[in-house]
């Protein structure tokens, strides 16, 4: 690698080994970024981050050791910096515009102030259960929670503050999430303060916009950008939404002209009247009773009905879904080539600032570990030492711009040695109990084993519907059977089954399947079941135990591809669920504003839901539907979800219209409206992952898809040795008493260390050593594969782009940097 190893002895000791990647005092930066300029040495173009115009190094002959350091640190961090906005696909304006900038850059993007801002806005979404109106059991006096709310907004400001801070003023108002966050602010602290000061609440239908500091959360970056997706998805959704109400308002028009004369067709007396019932009809809410009084006078008048739902029903909204799932697919990919541009841009940024002046054109092992020191301080040498090995693919001992695109692909890598049984027992240091456990793994990976096991599920599942049939015609009440003896038998036999297959595959490797972790789940779930029918409560939590028939669904390909969509899609489904809470949390807000004082019990007086709302104490004929309500947040929840489900929903929205104004019906009809285009998108993104899974799975094989997610480095004898070397010298450095107490609890251990096995090979020493990195299956990996082609063009046109003349910069510094960052691997220059 270009480095030597100079040992020091005294007295036979060898008391100082001087690490590979020793800096070498006359290597000092090429370029510095803008944290390691002060602010009156940045103009207004660093303000807007010309980062072409980096700043050279200072060409002295010798400079201080203290400042070269400094200089390499503030260059390491920057460079940090630079991959963190890659990896959280942040704009490059967001970047600190000066050193004076960096303490709040740094302040606010640490895993503490993240943990602190996401408990600050949960926060301010958990009051609405306290603040009025409120279920009596949550309610908080006025003064407690606005204090509380009040609290929860000052330190959600501090990154806003902060952000003003390090990007200035021209960048901050042009940054549209921050000024709504900064505008939405400034409107809560006010209401908050005016509340605290009246102690009393008013009209604050604003509360509806605190799910906003929730989604700026760093913890929420995958929401945001599902949101923005859905976002972008909505143009076509609302050209057919607009396709969709001119047809619904010409068969309004036309239905009052047919039906209106009718005296008894109380859905057509007007046309505001005849425009509600075809919304409803919409939803097939009210079919056929929408119908039949028309169709009592003539039999004709259903061709109206049946062309209208045809219409509207089967083919314009069929067609929304269609358009709908054009458009996401479509985006699906260009947000995979903007991500994918957007870490290039990055990295070559990052790129610049680690190079030396004896390496113009590539990054030393020396400061790449000092970058990797920033990015994920809890990297071992060795670790830092494989990735090094594993981006310098040509060899040369330096990494170029070329190479160092892939940085990303290897950050999350977790490494093991590679040997003939890379199984967990190969490293127990009883043989005894190696010897046991490799037998369990013999066992649970035998194809008779899984056979006997969904033949015991599939036993199981006839037991319990032939137990349930005879409960069902003998016993009126289910739960006084209890837990019977084939309960405890199959809820031991899954236990046993888990427990064998843990200490078998080892929990690394069980808990990568995701049926066995289901398995484990219900099991558990399964198990809790029966320790509360101990006490007497929630026993029915065993049934949990037959969702373990789902695990014969897989036996067959087709639903194999459909599980596989599910498991792929999980983090998109999470995102959804989010995004829908966000969404009723808003609808609810403005519900309680609007109609928490009303009371539906008996309302409706002479109206055709009249019976819907009837309550008589004892009355067996009561609707029930007074209990959809706006109340209380819990309340406004299930409201919600049953206008969702759509089935009678227009009875609730006829009941407030009765009961305040007809111009109520508008907030049902907006929550509808939003809610199937939110659908809409929902299932063209579930349609786009269940097509993605048959496309990548017609085109890779199981050895391709294991080539993305593996990857191997070999070391030399020679190059193993001067590894431990290092890792021994730099625990040595740590101290002596440490450095002993260290190495005698990892003899106590049950495993034997990466050292020892290793080390435990025929021979005296290795002949070479090969390490195996890991990272995890994910959809931007497998878009990797499917997309290498575009991606090879894409990297031609920006790399076409970049050598095209920028405007504000000098044809020496674009020569340059043009050469710097299109220099091959095989242009290995020092000076």
């Amino acid at each position: 690698m270009g480095e030597d190893d100079k040992i020091i002895s005294t007295d036979g000791q060898i008391i100082q080994i001087q690490i590979m990647e020793e800096a070498d005092e006359s290597d000092v930066p090429l370029e510095v970024g803008n944290t390691a300029r002060t602010a009156s040495t940045v103009g207004e173009s660093a303000i807007q981050l010309q980062f072409t115009e980096l700043h050279s190094f200072p060409a002295i002959e010798r400079l201080p050791l203290d400042e070269v350091t400094k200089s390499w640190e503030l260059n390491y961090r920057e460079a940090a910096i630079f991959l963190e906005e890659g990896i959280n696909n942040d704009k490059l304006t967001s970047h600190p515009s000066c050193h004076e900038a960096l303490p709040a850059y740094l302040l606010v993007h640490n895993k503490w102030y993240y943990a602190l801002d996401f408990a600050a806005s949960l926060l301010l979404i958990l009051l609405t259960f306290t603040e009025k109106p409120a279920n009596p059991l949550f309610r908080l006096p006025v003064g407690v929670h606005s204090s509380m709310e009040l609290t929860a907004l000052v330190i959600v400001s501090v990154e806003l503050i902060m952000k003003f801070r390090w990007v200035g003023f021209k960048i901050f108002i042009h940054h549209p999430r921050s000024m709504v966050k900064a505008v939405t602010l400034l409107i809560m602290i006010a209401e908050s303060i005016l509340v605290l000061v009246r102690q009393s609440s008013h009209f604050r239908v604003t509360r509806a916009l605190r799910p906003i500091f929730l989604l700026d959360n760093h913890h929420f970056g995958g929401v945001r950008r599902y949101l923005r997706q859905v976002l972008q998805s909505m143009p076509p959704a609302i050209d057919m939404l607009g396709l969709l109400l001119f047809v619904i308002l010409f068969y309004s028009v036309l239905g009052f002209y047919l039906f209106g004369s009718n005296v008894n067709d109380p859905y057509f007396s007007t046309l505001q009247q005849a425009f509600i019932s075809l919304f409803i009809l919409l939803t097939t809410a009210n079919f056929p009773d929408v119908m039949m009084p028309s169709y009592a006078v003539t039999r004709w008048s259903c061709v109206f009905f049946i062309t209208y739902l045809s219409m509207v029903l089967y083919f314009l909204m069929n067609l929304l879904l269609a358009a709908v799932y054009a458009s996401f697919s479509s985006m699906e990919k260009n947000k995979f080539q903007q991500l994918l541009l957007h870490r290039r841009k990055a990295a070559q940024h990052a790129f610049r600032l680690l190079l030396g002046r004896n390496n113009r054109f590539g990054i030393t092992l020396q400061h790449f570990r000092g970058l990797l020191r920033h990015v994920d301080s809890s990297r071992t040498y060795r670790e830092v030492y494989l990735m090094f090995r594993l981006l310098n693919t040509s060899e040369s001992g330096i990494i170029d711009v070329n190479e160092f695109y892939h940085i990303y692909d290897v950050l999350d890598t977790k490494w093991r040695v590679r040997d003939e049984e890379p199984f967990w027992f190969s490293r127990l240091r009883s043989p005894t109990l190696a010897y046991c456990a490799q037998q369990v793994h013999r066992l649970v990976t035998w194809n008779f084993f899984d056979y006997f096991v969904s033949v015991v599920i599939f036993l199981g599942g006839i037991l319990m519907l032939t137990r349930t049939a005879a409960i069902s015609v003998h016993m009126s009440n289910p739960l006084e059977l209890g837990v019977t003896w084939e309960t405890y038998a199959y809820v031991s036999f899954y236990t046993l089954e888990a427990c064998l297959k843990i200490f078998g595959m080892g929990s690394h490797d069980y808990f990568t399947s995701g049926w066995n972790c289901f398995d484990f789940t219900v099991t558990g779930v399964s198990l809790i079941g029966l320790a509360a029918e101990i006490l007497g409560h929630w026993s029915f939590l065993v049934v949990a135990r037959h969702l373990r028939i789902l695990r014969l669904f897989k036996l067959r390909k087709r639903y194999r591809d459909v599980f596989g969509t599910i498991f792929i899609l999980g983090q998109r489904f999470l995102c959804a669920g989010i995004v829908f809470f966000i969404l009723y949390y808003a609808y609810s807000i403005v519900g309680m504003e609007l109609f928490a004082e009303y009371d539906l019990t008996n309302c409706c007086k002479n109206s055709t839901v009249e019976a819907n709302f009837r309550y008589e104490n004892g009355s067996s004929s009561n609707g029930y539907y007074y209990l959809n309500n706006f109340e209380n947040v819990i309340s406004s929840y299930v409201t919600l979800f049953e206008l969702t489900v759509i089935n009678n929903w227009y009875i609730i929205m006829e009941g407030y219209a009765v009961t305040t104004t007809q111009w109520s019906r508008i907030y049902f009809m907006c929550f509808y409206l939003t809610i199937m285009m939110l659908l809409s998108i929902v299932v063209a993104s579930v349609l786009d992952g269940f097509m993605f899974r048959i496309s990548y799975k017609e085109q890779m094989t199981k050895e391709d898809e294991k080539r993305l997610v593996e990857k191997t480095v070999t070391l030399n004898a020679e190059e193993y040795e001067r590894l431990l070397a290092v890792e021994s010298a730099e625990e040595k450095s740590r101290g002596k008493v440490w450095y002993n107490w260290f190495a005698r609890l990892r003899k106590q251990e049950p495993f034997r260390t990466l050292d020892e096995v290793t080390l435990d090979l025929p021979g005296i020493r290795p002949i070479s050593v090969t390490f195996t990195g890991f990272r995890r299956r994910t959809k931007d990996v497998l878009l990797s594969f499917m997309y290498k082609d575009e991606i090879s063009c894409w990297m031609k046109q920006a790399d076409h782009e970049e050598k095209q003349p920028q405007p504000g910069t000098s044809p020496s510094k674009r020569v340059g940097v043009r050469q710097r960052l299109n220099r091959g691997s095989d242009d290995n220059l020092t000076d």
